[in-house]
């Protein structure tokens, strides 16, 4: 078989083909990006040799950020410690949304386990799908039979706008077998950057949209493994999925503009693949933030947070305290905080879970 398949009205639908991929140009800020990102995955193995202990910290703060915030983006919520108690679990869902969440986690924990058992493949696919619908009446893991659109809702339910039509129910099975065959073609053939193929993968799979629901969390499943199978291991220890949610406005948007003239081969993938680098880039930056702050850190946990609190420069949350103190509960952060509103050092803004703090 070719690398790549010879019919070129089939080929004109996707990133990955080779025609579209030889044509894309990189300019300095991008390939600046890429030799970033390079350095950061060298560093990685420093880390897991000097630091066991804190890594396996970070490790059980990824996973509850990275359940959380992957469902939140699809509008599935559920309270802060029910979500531990999930992930931990030691508790049982008692509603839909707990039930999806506890789908994630165990696709989640497969993925952090035995990503170099898992290929990028159709049964892989359907098998993280199904996983997140397991605790659920409705079967997951087949591929979507009715048509779906990408769309804006008003406050009442009804559409605002189209975003984008995706690919047909009744062209999804082939197209998913035409993403994967580039996809390794690139990889295998062309020994294409991995940090190039990822990203367009992820987007060619949102712009098919093969599921009739839940295509989000499964993307952003497939990015996790996809960069373990290529070595960037930075999603084990900093979220991903919290980060894109923290900037899920950028988000969406690029995903938006990478995404016109997708049918036709017309589109333009830089302000995604400029974003994904981002989002790794970050990812990176925080590990190595954090590692170095659990180091330098000494004495109690309430002299960590107070610290934590002491760099902060503009708004924070409690999140943002927690992340960077691993292994304080949120319970011990909401008391200092308190503590530090009561001698003057800060104020809160808001209530709930739109509350912010800032120093005086």
């Amino acid at each position: 078989m070719l690398p790549y398949p010879n019919n070129h009205e089939e080929d004109s639908v996707h990133s990955l083909t080779l025609p579209y991929i030889k044509k894309l140009a990189f300019d300095a800020e991008a390939v600046s990006a890429l030799k970033s990102i390079g350095e950061c995955k060298g560093k990685q193995t420093l880390f897991f040799t000097q630091t066991p202990e804190i890594l396996n910290t970070l490790k059980k703060v990824s996973i509850v950020e990275s359940i959380e915030s992957s469902n939140r983006l699809e509008g599935i919520t559920a309270p802060h410690k029910r979500i531990e108690g999930i992930v931990l679990k030691s508790t049982q869902p008692r509603n839909r949304s707990e039930q999806e969440i506890a789908g994630y986690r165990d696709a989640l924990n497969l993925i952090h386990e035995s990503a170099e058992h898992m290929p990028f493949s159709e049964n892989v696919i359907l098998q993280l799908h199904s996983m997140i619908y397991r605790y659920l009446p409705s079967e997951g893991g087949f591929w979507k039979k009715t048509d779906n659109r990408i769309v804006d809702k008003n406050p009442d339910g009804s559409i605002k706008r189209v975003r984008f039509e995706p690919t047909s129910a009744l062209a999804t099975p082939g197209q998913m077998a035409k993403l994967l065959e580039y996809y390794h073609s690139a990889r295998d053939h062309e020994n294409r950057e991995p940090l190039v193929v990822i990203p367009l993968a992820v987007l060619d799979f949102l712009c098919i949209h093969p599921f009739t629901d839940g295509n989000g969390r499964v993307a952003r499943l497939l990015t996790l493994l996809l960069l373990y199978h290529s070595g960037y291991e930075v999603g084990r220890f900093i979220s991903l999925e919290r980060i894109f949610e923290e900037s899920r406005e950028t988000y969406y948007e690029s995903l938006e503009k990478s995404s016109v003239g997708w049918h036709e081969a017309g589109h333009d993938v830089t302000p995604w693949m400029a974003y994904f680098w981002g989002v790794l880039l970050r990812a990176y930056k925080e590990f190595e933030d954090r590692v170095g702050n659990i180091r330098a850190s000494k004495g109690s946990k309430t002299e960590q947070i107070r610290k934590a609190v002491e760099r902060k420069t503009g708004l924070f949350s409690i999140s943002d305290i927690e992340r960077e103190c691993p292994g304080t509960s949120r319970d011990m952060v909401r008391h200092i905080l308190r503590q530090l509103r009561d001698e003057g050092a800060i104020f809160s803004t808001g209530q709930g879970r739109n509350a912010k703090w800032q120093r005086r």
